[in-house]
């Protein structure tokens, strides 16, 4: 199911009177226009201007006053995911959602990265294609429903893959360098590693040092993930 947006998430433009504006971006004439046939169906949305790629594109959304954008994902000369870039960078706050299709799969996780509102399936049927567009639109995020289905089986994947690496990482751990990450993954500072471990305050810098390096971190905060992830440091109390 598409998610409808909530009311308090939702922009000033959900009072609004007039249809929500849309640009429509793809290479393709024939889909833009049977596209463009769907959306304008719907009394809420209007598809005020096309674009081929994403140079034009941009300069559309120069040109008008937006509520939505859809960006194709595979276009020539500036795809949908580097015109998605440039517009998070000029227009953070502007709904875009990419269209794709199944082939797409590699691109989708860099498009969620890249602040993408909701995904749509070219196939998808006319009334799922309204309902999400109104819903982006209007402040919320839509995902067609398989691909919700791969991004969910695409985290779930990554998740384990990160576990099971940093579980790898810990076991060529010392005991001790094993305690230090766990109690430094319940976001303690070196003096309450120190209190707990009955350590140094120096004695802990340089266990940290050696820690760091055999994990191959820069900083406690990557520590503290990778401890996560392996599963430790999981004591949620507040320490003094």
């Amino acid at each position: 199911m598409y998610s409808e947006p909530h009311t308090e998430a939702s922009s000033p433009g959900d009072a609004r009177d007039r249809p929500a504006r849309l640009l429509l971006v793809d290479d393709e004439p024939l889909v833009r226009a049977g596209l463009t046939s769907i959306l304008g169906s719907d009394p809420a949305l209007t598809v005020v201007a096309e674009a081929g790629d994403g140079h034009e594109g941009l300069d559309a959304v120069r040109r008008h006053r937006l509520d939505l954008v859809l960006l194709d994902i595979r276009m020539p000369r500036l795809d949908g995911l580097r015109a998605l870039e440039h517009l998070r960078m000029g227009y953070p706050d502007l709904p875009v959602a990419m269209l794709t299709t199944f082939a797409d799969e590699d691109y989708i996780a860099e498009a969620a990265t890249l602040g993408a509102m909701g995904f749509l399936l070219k196939s998808d049927s006319p009334r799922e294609l309204i309902t999400a567009a109104r819903a982006i639109a209007a402040g919320g995020a839509a995902f067609s429903p398989r691909v919700a289905k791969w991004l969910i089986r695409i985290e779930a994947t990554a998740r384990l893959t990160r576990s099971r690496t940093a579980r790898q990482a810990v076991a060529g751990l010392t005991p001790r360098q094993q305690q230090i990450l766990t109690v430094l993954g319940t976001g303690a500072s070196n003096a309450q590693i120190a209190r707990e471990l009955h350590l140094s305050d120096g004695t802990v810098k340089q266990y940290l040092k050696d820690l760091f390096e055999r994990l191959g971190v820069t900083n406690r905060v990557q520590a503290a993930i990778l401890a996560h992830d392996a599963g430790l440091g999981t004591d949620p109390a507040p320490r003094p």
